[in-house]
């Protein structure tokens, strides 16, 4: 049986490796891709280019995989960055659950919380439980730690204190509790990559359980 999905934040560095590996899925028969700028199409990638605010009708999909996400510094303002990391993935997640979607796998971020005093765990927190009170038969959660890749591939600045923050968790790797130590952006994409078709109901995968798949 093959799966048709869609994917939106294909640009990010888990997004990517998402995409990477669905294309070389043998049971994914097509991958469509949404973003605000086009992406290179592929006998398997069908790209859509579409405003967030004001989503179309999506083809019929089996899964969805939600990495859309930028920071408060980039998007400009705490409303901005929760247009992006709230907003844009939710209504992606019911525009696929509307073309049929039974599945989502979401990247979120360690120390997700509803209930957080801080802006983003709590935006963080906020979008999971509303991807998890919607109709799909299985949700997967990723909460990553500080987030290892080439962003600079991707055009992407690199976060403020992220160099430090790696280079600190690599050299006192051992010495760090497994849930806070950097985690390869692949490592995130394989986890979600394992679950997302098997799920039932919640399920949270926290940063330590996804390294090294």
């Amino acid at each position: 049986m093959t799966r048709t999905i869609a994917l939106a934040g294909a640009s990010g560095l888990v997004g990517r490796e998402i995409l990477r590996g669905l294309v070389a899925d043998p049971s994914v028969a097509a991958v469509h891709v949404l973003g605000r700028r086009p992406l290179e199409a592929t006998p398997k990638v069908v790209s859509h280019v579409v405003d967030f605010r004001a989503l179309p009708a999506l083809p019929r999909v089996d899964e969805v995989y939600l990495a859309l996400g930028t920071t408060i510094k980039v998007a400009g303002s705490q409303e901005a960055f929760r247009a992006v990391d709230f907003d844009a993935n939710l209504a992606v997640a019911r525009a696929a659950l509307a073309s049929g979607a039974r599945r989502a796998g979401l990247v979120s971020a360690m120390g997700a919380s509803a209930k957080s005093r801080i802006f983003y765990s709590r935006v963080k927190g906020e979008l999971e439980d509303a991807i998890a009170a919607l109709p799909f038969e299985g949700v997967v959660i990723a909460r990553p730690s500080m987030l290892a890749g080439d962003r600079a591939s991707l055009g992407q600045p690199v976060r403020p204190g992220e160099g430090y923050a790696l280079a600190l968790s690599r050299l006192m790797g051992p010495l760090i509790p497994k849930n806070y130590r950097s985690i390869a952006a692949a490592d995130v994409a394989k986890a979600l990559l394992a679950r997302v078709p098997l799920a039932r109901g919640r399920e949270v995968l926290p940063s330590g359980a996804m390294r090294g798949r």
